[in-house]
């Protein structure tokens, strides 16, 4: 037997680019390195297509008990159902098989950017969300308020749900805090959400939250994760030392905890890589942040989904591309509540006949991750996920729920191919070689 195919050729050969005969292995640089944000700039094609991404957080789910239904398969949702007779089916991994997302995350996989590459904090999010502009020296903050009981611990992570009339002229109290060397924002979000900006130079961002995701303990003190973040963690000492005597009298806001702490990241622009011009139509500032943040135009406001849908109507000469986010399939999850999510699921249902009124080329349906009511958390569950379109290959489903999209024609797959899917059933995508 030749030596060079002995079955004894050491299987590490392969990774270190030699081949089963001793020789290298023909290697393109180009391609090695080449992205999948590489290959759609390169292959975009210009048409007249319209694609619609809507997405209902946290929209898959599970079963209360085995062998029931999911909220998605317990819903009744005629109009998904009879569209996935018209498209193909799926599930989607947010991020990688067995990782729970954050919105975040969940969100930019959907946008086709790899969450693993771009790690985005949740106060740029936020602060992106109400239009706040920042700038290279400032540090984003997510704020929550809280209630601290007489021993210093929180009793309430949210502060009971204040609302806004509560919680604005909170922020506006905290925005008077001055530290030296330093400009301090503090701007109202939506109801017991804040965001807090820093701005000044060599600021790091990266520092731990302050929130200790549960009650009966005190708030973690802000660390850094680098050398660089040191002065960012001196400064968010300062200015919730302040924070604390500012609020020690209201209750229940009584205090604040500090969320995705971080800087704005550059990034690549939807238009840029896609090729599109894109669209947002999301309630929640945090989603209309997530929209800014890769280029998207914002459209709105808007305050119920009857909202989005007129606005989708008035905006759909304008762009090519379009993403609705539906907050309220998320929310309900969280709260282990079962049947209101099923009735939100429900009214996602009720808003696809205006969507396809407006005869758009690729539809797509999906959430950016799991949020079963049973486990009253985001989870590591596959996404369901819909893509109806003209030139889909149909996969025979008649309904659109978890068991339905376990067996459909797009199998499970990582969120962040989701883009290239959408432009090729659009045809905005040219032939790869030769």
């Amino acid at each position: 037997m030749n030596g060079h195919n002995s079955p004894t050729m050491p299987l590490d050969h392969w990774t270190h680019g030699i081949s089963p005969v001793g020789l290298p292995l023909p290697t393109n640089d180009s391609l090695l390195t080449m992205s999948v944000h590489d290959l759609t700039r390169k292959l975009q094609r210009k048409n007249h297509s319209k694609i619609v991404l809507l997405v209902a957080d946290g929209l898959g789910g599970l079963p209360l008990e085995p062998g029931g239904k999911t909220e998605l398969e317990t819903a009744k949702t005629p109009n998904l159902d009879a569209l996935a007779a018209r498209g193909t089916l799926g599930l989607s991994i947010p991020v990688l098989p067995g990782i729970t997302p954050g919105s975040g995350p969940g969100h930019l996989g959907l946008f086709g950017y790899d969450p693993l590459e771009y790690q985005i904090g949740r106060g740029v999010l936020e602060a992106l969300g109400i239009d706040f502009d920042l700038g290279p020296n400032d540090v984003a903050i997510r704020g929550n308020f809280c209630t601290l009981d007489d021993a210093g611990n929180i009793s309430d992570r949210r502060a009971g749900r204040i609302g806004n009339d509560i919680a604005a002229p909170l922020c506006e109290k905290l925005d008077q805090i001055k530290i030296p060397g330093v400009e301090v924002f503090v701007r109202h979000v939506k109801e017991y959400r804040l965001v807090v900006v820093f701005r000044g130079e060599g600021l790091g961002g990266e520092v731990d939250d302050t929130d200790p995701q549960a009650t009966g303990v005190p708030p973690l003190d802000p660390v850094a994760r680098d050398d660089a973040s040191s002065k960012t963690v001196e400064i968010a000492k300062q200015f919730l030392a302040q924070a604390r005597e500012v609020l020690k009298d209201d209750q229940p806001a009584n205090f604040l905890t500090l969320r995705g702490i971080a800087k704005r990241p550059p990034i690549p622009t939807f238009e840029e890589v896609y090729g599109t011009r894109p669209a947002a139509i999301a309630v929640y500032p945090m989603y209309r942040g997530l929209a800014r943040l890769v280029g998207m135009d914002i459209i709105g406001p808007s305050t119920t989904l009857d909202d989005q849908m007129d606005w989708l109507r008035k905006s759909w000469n304008d762009y090519d591309f379009f993403f609705i986010h539906f907050k309220y399939t998320d929310s309900t999850g969280e709260d282990g509540n079962f049947d209101a999510k099923v009735k939100r699921t429900e009214e996602v249902d009720g808003c696809i006949p205006s969507i396809l009124a407006l005869d758009p080329t690729v539809v797509i349906v999906t959430g950016d991750h799991s949020t079963p009511s049973k486990m009253k958390s985001h989870s590591w569950h596959p996404v369901p996920t819909m893509i109806a379109a003209d030139m889909c290959r149909y996969d025979g489903s008649t309904a659109f729920g978890e068991k339905e999209c376990r067996a459909g024609g797009l199998g499970q797959f990582e969120a962040k191919y989701l883009m290239p899917m959408a432009l090729a059933h659009a045809g905005r995508l040219e032939k790869f070689g030769a």
